[in-house]
């Protein structure tokens, strides 16, 4: 799909607020409605918009502790990767995890928890259970001075 400057506009708009009202968003990019609600039904069926979500405060919610996660595996076998990749996937604390190259690590997880107390328990009982982790390491974010989850368009 051919993205024309209309298609841009409404993407990178509803990147920003997701709740925006058709109206609102036809304003905003100069159309009027129909063709705009049109515009952005042929973006979701294309797969350029995968969905729509709600962005939690973390820290209300208790949770103050992000950290970077690499692993080590012990075989690089697919079987001994799915295993690793099925347990992560049902880990609350995962919040991204990617197969990574450049490193001594095979992956680089994303995890937030409420505390120390918390990590300590998610990296004894959960991760390094995991059949095949031979090696973690740990860092801890201080501070996070860019954050978003919008693509440039």
């Amino acid at each position: 799909m051919v993205l024309d400057k209309y298609d841009r506009l409404i993407l990178e708009i509803i990147q920003q607020k997701g709740r925006v009202s058709n109206q609102e968003l036809a304003d905003a990019i100069n159309l009027s409605p129909s063709p705009c609600l049109r515009r952005v039904r042929q973006l979701e069926e294309a797969g350029l918009i995968d969905g729509y979500v709600a962005l939690l405060n973390a820290r209300k919610l208790g949770l103050t502790l992000l950290s970077f996660i690499q692993i080590i595996m012990d075989k690089h076998t697919p079987e001994r990767f799915a295993i690793f990749e099925d347990s992560v996937t049902g880990f609350s604390e995962v919040l991204e995890c990617h197969l990574i190259t450049g490193q001594t690590a095979d992956y680089l997880l994303k995890v937030i928890v409420k505390d120390m107390d918390d990590f300590q328990q998610f990296l004894l009982n959960k991760l390094t259970r995991i059949e095949g982790v031979s090696g973690v390491h740990s860092s801890f974010v201080l501070k996070s001075p860019v954050k978003t989850t919008a693509l440039p368009v």
